[in-house]
């Protein structure tokens, strides 16, 4: 699944509220309002690491952190300050393979529903072409 990369790390960080060494997203690939393809290549510095494996907290992290850019694009995109946004919930999380330290993790994100601040996602994780992590999350905007 190469493509090409729409932000590097450096503008992504600064679209979500996560910083280092808790940040779990490094590169957005595509945008659109209901859809996002976000990217983290796995560093030796994760704190996610366990012995060269990525652990499910770092997915599901990466998962959440996705949705959080797509807020934080769409935001930039109007000129205004993304509010902070919390997980409401998660739902059918599967988590298939774990991947490995210097690994390129995508997640394609797609928006179910928007209303009132609370958002309701699909995502599916993918290393290389194989799906590894899949499920559904809720957000919510701080108000």
């Amino acid at each position: 699944m190469e493509a090409s990369v729409l932000l590097e790390k450096e503008a992504v960080e600064n679209l979500i509220p996560q910083k280092f060494p808790f940040v779990m997203v490094d590169r957005m690939f595509s945008y659109s309002e209901t859809a996002l393809v976000s990217g983290l290549k796995i560093q030796d510095s994760n704190i996610f690491l366990e012995e060269n494996i990525f652990l499910e907290a770092g997915l599901i992290e990466h998962m959440a952190q996705s949705v959080a850019l797509h807020t934080g694009y769409q935001f930039f995109l109007k000129n205004e300050t993304a509010p902070t946004g919390y997980i409401g919930s998660i739902k059918d999380i599967q988590i298939k393979k774990l991947p490995k330290i210097n690994d390129v993790i995508q997640s394609n994100v797609t928006i179910l529903q928007e209303f009132a601040g609370v958002t309701l996602v699909d995502i599916v994780t993918f290393l290389n072409d194989e799906e590894i992590a899949s499920g559904q999350m809720k957000t919510v905007l701080a108000k």
